[in-house]
C-alpha cells in the first residue's frame, strides 16, 4: 500500500515538472533541446501522410456510399466486428421498379419493352457497382484504415514517449545548471552536483533509446507509401474495369433502344411518317415522288417501280447492297457518332465521326437507313448518325 502511494507520488511529481517545462519553454524562459533536421523532416512526413490519408481515405467512402445515414451504419457494424448487410444498389433497385412498371404496364406494350431492356440494363449496372464497391474497400480502403488504426497509433504513442523523454532530458539539464550555479556560492552542493549529473546521463540515455524507436518507425512510412500505391493503382484499375463495363452495357442498350426511340421521336430521323408504308404497284414513280417531298428537309425516299427489286424486302433483312439505287438527287449527308460493327452483310460498318451518304426506302424500319461510303453500301441505325441539313 504505502508503494503504491509513494509510486503515485512520484508520477505526480514528474507530470508536474513536465508540465512546468513545457509551460517555461512556451513562454521562452526554458532552453529546449532541438531534435536534428533529419527527424523533423520524418516528422513532417510522417505528419503529411496521416493527414492526406485521412482526407483521402473519407472522399473515397464518399465516392462510394454518398449515403452518410449508410456510411455511419457500416462504421458501427466494422466497430462491432459484425459483417454488413448486404445492400441493394441505387442502379438495382431502379431496375426492380423498372420490371414492376413493365409487368404493369403489359410487357408487350412498347413502352413495357423498353423498360424491360432498360430495367435489365440498370440491374447490370448496379450489379457492377457492387462489385466496384466491395473490390474497392478490400483493396483501396482497409490498407488506409489499417495504416491510421494500426501503424499511426504506435507512432503517435512512441512520439508521445519521446516527447516526455525530452522534457525530462531539459529538466535534468535545468537542475544542473541550478547545482552548479549554487556550488559557486557553498561547497556543501557537491552532492546536488553529483546527483543532478547522474540524472542527466540517464535522461540522456532514455532519450537517445526513445529517439532510435522513433525515428525507425519514422523511417517505416516510406513503406507505408511503397503499399499505399500499389493499392491506389488496384483502385484505378478496378475503377477502370467498373467504367468499362458500364460503357459496354450502355452501348448494348443502345442498339436495343433503336425502335422505341424512333417510336418516340420519329420527325427527328426520318421527317415523314408516310414513308413508313411502301407505296402501292400501280402508283407511278412521279406520284410517289411528289408525295414524299416534306416541308422541311428529310431523308430522300427511294421510289418504288414495277417490276424493281422489293425496297421492302430488303429493308427488312434480305437488303443486296448492289441492287439498292439511291435517288438522283437530295441525299443526305450523316456524321457517324458511335462505331458500330456490322451484324451481317447487309449492313455497313461505321467509325465514329467518319461522313456518310443517307437516305430510305420506302417501307423501311424507320430506325435505319441506307448508308453509302465510297463503293460501300448498307443498313445503318438511326441512332448512330448526327444527320446533316
Amino acid at each position: 500500500m504505502d508503494f503504491n502511494v509513494k509510486k503515485l507520488a512520484s508520477d505526480a511529481g514528474v507530470f508536474f515538472t513536465r508540465a512546468v517545462q513545457f509551460t517555461e519553454e512556451k513562454l521562452g524562459q526554458a532552453e529546449k533541446t532541438e531534435l536534428d533536421a533529419h527527424f523533423e523532416n520524418l516528422l513532417a512526413r510522417a505528419d503529411s501522410t496521416k493527414n492526406w490519408t485521412e482526407k483521402i481515405l473519407r472522399q473515397t467512402e464518399i465516392l462510394l456510399q454518398p449515403n452518410p445515414s449508410a456510411r455511419v451504419e457500416e462504421f458501427l457494424y466494422e466497430k462491432l466486428d459484425r459483417k454488413v448487410p448486404s445492400r441493394v444498389t441505387n442502379g438495382e433497385l431502379l431496375a426492380q421498379y423498372m420490371l414492376e412498371a413493365a409487368n404493369d404496364f403489359g410487357p408487350g406494350t412498347p413502352y413495357g419493352k423498353t423498360l424491360i431492356k432498360v430495367g435489365e440494363t440498370q440491374r447490370r449496372l448496379g450489379a457492377a457497382e457492387r462489385d466496384f464497391i466491395h473490390s474497392s474497400s478490400i483493396n483501396f480502403l482497409t490498407p488506409l484504415r489499417n495504416f491510421l488504426e494500426g501503424d499511426w497509433r504506435i507512432i503517435s504513442k512512441e512520439r508521445r514517449i519521446l516527447q516526455n523523454r525530452r522534457l525530462d532530458l531539459d529538466v535534468s539539464k535545468a537542475r544542473l545548471k541550478k547545482a552548479k550555479a549554487a556550488e559557486a556560492k557553498a561547497a556543501l552542493w557537491n552532492d546536488e552536483v553529483e546527483k543532478a549529473e547522474h540524472e542527466l546521463r540517464v535522461a540522456q540515455t532514455e532519450f537517445d533509446r526513445q529517439a532510435e524507436v522513433t525515428r525507425l518507425l519514422l523511417e517505416g512510412i516510406s513503406s507505408t507509401h511503397v503499399n499505399h500505391l500499389r493499392c491506389l493503382h488496384e483502385f484505378a484499375e478496378s475503377q477502370t474495369n467498373y467504367y468499362a463495363q458500364c460503357y459496354q452495357y450502355m452501348l448494348d442498350l443502345q442498339k436495343q433502344l433503336g425502335s422505341s426511340r424512333g417510336e418516340i421521336l420519329p420527325g427527328t430521323f426520318v421527317g415523314n411518317a408516310e414513308s413508313t408504308s411502301p407505296p402501292s404497284a400501280t402508283t407511278s414513280p412521279t406520284t410517289v415522288a411528289a408525295a414524299t417531298i416534306p416541308a422541311v428537309p428529310t431523308i430522300p425516299v427511294v421510289p418504288t417501280v414495277v417490276g424493281a427489286p422489293n425496297p421492302t424486302a430488303a429493308a427488312e433483312g434480305t437488303l443486296n447492297p448492289n441492287e439498292v439505287k439511291p435517288p438522283a438527287s437530295g441525299t443526305r449527308k450523316a456524321r457517324v457518332l458511335y462505331d458500330y460493327e456490322a451484324a451481317d452483310s447487309s449492313e455497313l460498318a461505321l467509325l465514329a465521326d467518319e461522313m456518310i451518304t443517307v437516305y430510305s426506302l420506302p417501307g423501311m424500319d424507320p430506325d435505319w437507313l441506307i448508308g453509302e461510303r465510297g463503293n460501300q453500301k448498307g443498313k445503318v441505325p438511326v441512332t448512330y448518325l448526327e444527320l446533316l441539313s
